[in-house]
């Protein structure tokens, strides 16, 4: 154990955070989607996605430049819209700062990110991709 590091960031997880740069993308999928069919490294973490993201966020600074900070997959209508709302909520980005895309282009996006984050998150769209941003800059 570390002081000050969330227990669900494993230290498989936190080598990865760390290895990422600015604008490099991470995925965090629900237990649905198809996270070792993207080509990057995945690591599994035991918890949903809300919670995921939320420890996530307490060491990922988010990207504050151009394009989204946040992508969420559009869900059908009457599905996903709870875990849609836990998974913003646990980014913690501006509003201005989040972009809603279709499944299939969420889909293709999938497979450029630098590492897939798979929970056991049940809930269908309890998916989100983090852009990393800068250590410093004002998120808010």
């Amino acid at each position: 154990m570390l002081n000050g590091i969330d227990p669900l960031l494993t230290g498989d997880l936190l080598r990865i955070l760390d290895h990422m740069g600015h604008n490099d993308t991470l995925l965090v999928t629900d237990a649905h989607y198809p996270a070792y069919a993207m080509g990057a490294p995945v690591i599994e973490l035991a918890t949903s996605s809300p919670e995921a993201v939320r420890a996530v966020r307490t060491v990922f600074p988010v990207d504050m430049y151009a394009g989204p900070s946040v992508t969420l997959m559009t869900p059908e209508p009457g599905t996903g819209e709870e875990v849609q709302s836990q998974l913003q909520e646990s980014a913690a980005a501006r509003a201005d700062r989040l972009e809603w895309i279709d499944r299939f282009d969420f889909y293709d996006r999938g497979r450029e990110v630098f590492a897939v984050l798979r929970t056991l998150e049940t809930s269908k769209y309890g998916c989100v991709l983090l852009r990393k941003g800068v250590v410093g800059d004002d998120e808010t």
